[in-house]
């Protein structure tokens, strides 16, 4: 009876080594499992923070695209204002350097043919002097 019970806790035993067995090798699948579904996951999250930040970082630049193209296309229409009042300036000092250059010489043209007229005048006033002595 001793024996039988002996080897009915042997028999138990084994049989409780044999589960504790398949329970640890159970659990030890079932972390491995876990561990792997983490590390997806991790490397899930890893990948979506990567690209939001790539997202941003995209969007930064382009910001910062859009800054300087405004910048520059200001300082394209400053630099075209600047050159349109220069050439503004430049235009009514050369129209007026014309002008006077105009009015000197029609005052020269008028002088000149003053002179003529007073020289003809005096020409006729002569030719008539000398018609009337010779009538």
């Amino acid at each position: 009876h001793e024996r039988e019970h002996d080897r009915e806790i042997s028999e138990l035993a084994a049989k409780h080594a044999e589960e504790m067995e398949k329970l640890r090798a159970e659990l030890k699948e079932e972390q491995r499992h876990l561990l792997e579904e983490l590390q997806q996951q991790m490397a899930a999250t890893h990948r979506a923070q990567h690209e939001q930040a790539q997202l941003q970082s995209q969007t930064l630049h382009s910001l910062e695209l859009e800054a300087l193209r405004l910048t520059l296309n200001n300082m394209h229409t400053s630099q075209l204002e600047l050159t349109q009042s220069n050439l503004r300036k430049e235009k009514e000092t050369a129209l007026m350097e014309l002008r006077e250059m105009l009015n000197d010489k029609r005052a020269q043209e008028v002088a000149i043919l003053q002179s003529r007229h007073q020289l003809e005048w005096e020409k006729i006033k002569e030719q008539c002097l000398k018609e009337k002595e010779d009538l």
